[in-house]
């Protein structure tokens, strides 16, 4: 199996760093799936977004991202994020109701928390 090393990482913490399989991230120019020998190149993370990384060892991996980079070279893919959890550190009532805040910023968390929880649960 091809695998890319990749990393993620938050402002506050190293949440991620190994080989995968491929690695997707919400970019402002879409989603984008990284996959070893992808071209090297740049995006923007989207305010709201989640990353999901399948390490070559174990299970998928998802995360709620809030702003940042991803960065593709020829063999390791970065992603950098403002803020960054883990799908299943979420604590979901509380982000339920966060999304009646009126602090846009706990809303849009909330918003990218609760999806990164939904995408886990797929497949």
């Amino acid at each position: 199996m091809a695998e890319i090393a990749a990393e993620l990482v938050s402002v506050e913490r190293m949440l991620w760093s190994g080989k995968a399989s491929i690695v997707t991230a919400q970019t402002t120019e879409g989603e984008i799936g990284v996959l070893p020998g992808h071209e090297p190149m740049l995006g923007q993370l989207v305010e709201n977004g989640v990353v999901t990384i399948r390490p070559v060892e174990g299970g998928k991996l998802t995360a709620a991202v809030q702003g940042g980079f991803l960065s593709i070279s020829s063999d390791k893919v970065t992603v950098l994020a403002d803020y960054a959890v883990w799908a299943d550190e979420v604590d979901e009532s509380a982000a339920q109701a966060d999304l009646n805040s009126d602090d846009e910023d706990h809303k849009a968390r909330a918003e990218a928390e609760l999806r990164a929880v939904r995408r886990s649960k797929e497949d």
